[in-house]
């Protein structure tokens, strides 16, 4: 059963000069989580703040939770969670008092919001914090706590918009860990983020979108094979260049290429590490020696570019230009 439905979803803005959603079209399984991969401008904040009747499309429609969201928004409400990238809590309040207030805001009673805020304090580890100004907390505490209050209905989807923007390495694996156990309890999923490795963490599925619309879909695997899985990038002397390009063509079984000026070689590998090893004992038994290996893993721009022709960065220009012109207008 499908929990969310976007079908051709067109959103403009700046009197059309800014076309953030282009036909967008997508849907999550009941129970699963879906990642929306892209960068900054793509157009995820969009589709998520349609999906959760924050904003109406021009054209198309959307179903969450069975519910249509431009008919009866204030039922979808009722269903879902939203969890945006920049924590909207009072940095006036403490943690317990944002979410005694939110739970107000969700029309529970003063008791059923204070036990909720006492359920959802523990189980993001906010105990001993719970008193303290929202102004004193680190980045990854707000974080938790917004998500916090996004499960103050103990919602049956969950929007999450790119929830661990501005988080440190030891933050983001937290977040992570959250997120994990809110998907174990079965809510359904749907999270927008920039990092290839947060969408290979979390997610069942994975919708790549491009100026507005999805350009590709599938497993994290399945994105990756478009990239030829892994790379092995080896450094050898100049007079090594030669033989050393012919044994990794042969063990990869793939066509390699040369950065002259670094001495790199370069090729896809579908056999990861086994094909690291059978390239050094190859060289070990020729007399080579490779003067630095390195088998990397597919990035979000190594996907962008095979997808489109063109690097994230280079989205998030054309995106700030295209903005910049529709002010002028």
């Amino acid at each position: 059963m499908k929990s969310v439905v976007a079908e051709n979803l067109v959103k403009t803005y700046s009197k059309g000069s800014v076309r953030a959603l282009d036909g967008l079209s997508l849907d999550v399984e009941e129970g699963t989580v879906l990642g929306v991969l892209g960068p900054n401008g793509s157009g995820k904040t969009t589709t998520v703040r349609i999906l959760a009747t924050l904003l109406k499309p021009d054209s198309g429609h959307a179903i969450v939770g069975g519910i249509d969201v431009i008919k009866n928004p204030k039922a979808v409400r009722e269903i879902i969670g939203l969890s945006g990238q920049y924590a909207a809590v009072d940095e006036t309040l403490t943690g317990w008092e944002n979410l005694v207030m939110f739970g107000r805001l969700y029309h529970l009673s003063a008791d059923q919001a204070r036990v909720r805020a006492r359920e959802l304090l523990e189980q993001f580890s906010l105990t001993d914090a719970a008193k303290r100004p929202i102004k004193t907390f680190s980045g990854g505490m707000r974080r938790r706590l917004d998500l916090a209050a996004s499960l103050i209905i103990r919602p049956k989807v969950l929007f999450l918009d790119e929830p661990t923007t501005g988080l440190d390495p030891r933050g983001r694996m937290d977040m992570w860990g959250v997120i994990e156990g809110l998907v174990k309890e079965g809510v359904t999923l749907l999270l927008t983020t920039q990092y290839l490795d947060e969408a290979d963490q979390l997610s069942d599925d994975i919708a790549v979108i491009d100026r507005g619309t999805v350009i590709a879909r599938g497993t994290s695997d399945h994105l990756k094979d478009k990239v030829g899985g892994e790379r092995l990038e080896i450094v050898v002397s100049e007079k090594d260049i030669t033989a050393a390009r012919q044994i990794i063509d042969r063990v990869s079984g793939s066509t390699s290429t040369v950065d002259a000026g670094l001495r790199k070689i370069s090729a896809p590998v579908t056999s990861g590490s086994a094909a690291l090893v059978g390239v050094i004992r190859e060289f070990d038994a020729q007399g080579l020696h490779a003067l630095d290996v390195a088998l990397k893993r597919p990035s979000l721009d190594d996907v962008f570019m095979s997808l489109t022709g063109h690097a994230a960065e280079e989205e998030k220009l054309e995106e700030a230009k295209a903005k910049k012109r529709g002010a002028r207008k």
